[in-house]
């Protein structure tokens, strides 16, 4: 596939100029690595399927990678084509992610949560010829979701199980247990394959205004961009260990899981199911000192520090982005957690963390602010004319940044970059003086649960479906753990009745995502609407937020 990414090269000219992208790749970053300390830990995840530990050095990953990456160009994988990978938090994606950059391939990370509705358009729209899946992972069946859909998918040639039976497609006998690097001349193939570091190398889907996914391209030098800020913005150490509990399939257990760690040489730990708990534990035993997550992890460990701080003791920073930080949260941490600095963020898809606190800031700044710009970043907020508006005024985010994203797949339209290289984020905002921002709302219409984007359009599109629904209508309604969970409002036909248990139930049905269902149900007579008929979703929110004030429904 020709992914046209969309490079003017001014951008590449700036960028190098001011060192912030390195030419390099992701596997030169391994390959180092593997040379100089084979025996160093690269990868260790903690399989909740089999209750297994791997831990692979980096002279096992590099080796793995090259092993994948003969096999997958065995299987006709060619420079450009799409390796989708829809596994949990194993250490799979380490090693498939470089494979796929030895031999020009671009991989696609998708959730597990992800249901046939997703799958369909997202392989399709990519074009995957391979995809990799789990045999299983809490009680869902992969191979047999997949089975239904391959009449869908004429450009997926191969479907991988991990951990499958059938030793024609499980992963394990296709790529990892025979040695391809010895059945072809991998020098010469990866010397012909090898990508320039402007090459698109992943494409990560995310909700648009529109509700419908889009693929963001990403290169290796706007993700390498993204792994030498954070590198300094986190004051990385060698020693530092990182705990990445966010799903590897999201950008931020992708990125700061797997790239950033790479870059590093670091070690990154990784845990496929969330439980504050076991998550505690993992970070004792791993010794590790950096973490990423929304503000629900923080919360949860925050839990458990109430009855065993000394777990989480080698904790020194976790970056906290998805949602706001409650300002008690960060009390709570800073009492029980003396070593810990809370980091607030924000930052998109689209360039990774953009906006951050620092060490040493005023408290109300973490409390109370999403950060001021990284270096080779910038940000403003301005008004419906793209004017810069007074500090403390709400208007349209807009970011700058080195590690801007080179386009959507197959929307060039859709790259809202203007001949100035401003991003219209779809954020609200207000910045203060001193150039700190906060988030104030979305004019995207999406709702962020737990870090987690929910495409509202395709849910409401889902709920006129339902034959007792006339009109429907889904918001964001505050929560003190997740940051926001969906509220349906939806007016019913005569005589019709419907409660939140069978609307979740029919919506199940329909192969909606779990993680998508509306947790709240209004009936209501009538919407509130403007002149022109539009439902007023600003009134709807209010509702919501005064349910989310007063109980639970």
């Amino acid at each position: 596939m020709d992914f046209d990414p969309i490079l003017p090269p001014a951008r590449g000219t700036a960028m190098r100029a001011a060192g912030l992208w390195p030419d390099r790749l992701v596997i030169d970053h391994l390959d180092e690595a593997a040379a100089h300390d084979p025996q160093r830990v690269a990868i260790v995840d903690h399989n909740s399927m089999t209750g297994e530990r791997t831990e692979l050095t980096y002279g096992e990953l590099a080796a793995h990678s090259i092993r994948i990456a003969a096999g997958l160009a065995a299987l006709g994988v060619e420079r450009g084509d799409v390796v989708a990978v829809q596994l949990p938090g194993w250490w799979h994606y380490a090693a498939l992610h470089c494979a796929c950059v030895r031999i020009g391939a671009a991989i696609n990370p998708l959730m597990p949560i992800f249901r046939e509705r997703e799958l369909e358009f997202m392989l399709g729209f990519a074009e995957s010829k391979v995809m990799i899946v789990p045999r299983s992972f809490r009680g869902f069946d992969y191979p047999a979701m997949l089975a239904g859909l391959r009449d869908k998918l004429p450009a997926l040639e191969h479907v991988l199980v991990v951990g499958g039976e059938d030793p024609r497609t499980a992963f394990e006998p296709v790529l990892l247990e025979r040695p391809h690097e010895t059945e072809t001349d991998v020098t010469a193939l990866f010397a012909e394959r090898r990508p320039s570091a402007d090459d698109v190398t992943e494409i990560m889907y995310t909700s648009g205004t529109t509700g419908r996914p889009k693929g963001v391209m990403h290169t290796a030098n706007t993700l390498l961009c993204k792994a030498k800020l954070a590198t300094e913005l986190f004051d990385y150490e060698a020693g530092d260990a990182v705990f990445m509990g966010s799903p590897v399939a999201h950008q931020t257990g992708f990125m700061y899981g797997i790239v950033f760690a790479i870059a590093n040489h670091a070690k990154c730990v990784l845990l496929d199911q969330w439980d504050a708990s076991r998550a505690a534990r993992i970070i004792a035993e791993e010794r590790c000192t950096v973490t990423l997550g929304a503000t629900p992890f923080l919360s949860d460990l925050i839990g458990v520090a109430e009855h065993d701080a000394a777990a989480l003791a080698n904790l020194r920073l976790f970056l906290c982005a998805g949602a706001p930080i409650p300002r008690v949260m960060v009390h709570d941490a800073a009492r029980l957690l003396p070593n810990l600095y809370v980091m607030s963020a924000w930052g998109m898809t689209e360039m990774g963390i953009s906006t951050a606190t620092y060490p040493g800031d005023p408290p109300e700044k973490v409390f109370e602010t999403d950060g001021r710009a990284l270096p080779g970043h910038a940000v403003r907020v301005v008004d419906e004319h793209g004017e810069v508006v007074p500090p403390d005024t709400e208007g349209r985010l807009q970011a700058r940044c080195a590690s801007l994203f080179v386009g959507y797949l197959k929307r060039p339209e859709a790259y809202e970059v203007d001949d100035e290289d401003w991003f219209e984020t779809g954020d609200n905002a207000r910045m203060d003086a001193d150039g700190y921002i906060r988030i104030t709302g979305r004019s995207k219409d999406i709702i962020i649960r737990g870090g987690e984007n929910i495409p509202v359009v395709e849910v409401e599109e889902l709920l006129y479906r339902h034959p007792a629904i006339i009109d429907a209508a889904v918001v964001a309604m505050p929560d003190a753990r997740l940051g926001e969970r969906a509220c349906a409002f939806v007016t019913l036909r005569d005589g019709d009745t419907l409660d939140l248990p069978g609307l979740g139930a029919w919506l199940t049905e329909q192969k909606l995502t779990r993680q998508y269902l509306p947790e709240r149900l209004e009936i209501i007579d009538a919407f509130p609407r403007t002149p022109s008929g539009k439902i007023q979703k600003f009134v709807l929110r209010e509702q919501a937020r005064q349910f989310a004030a007063a109980k639970p429904a």
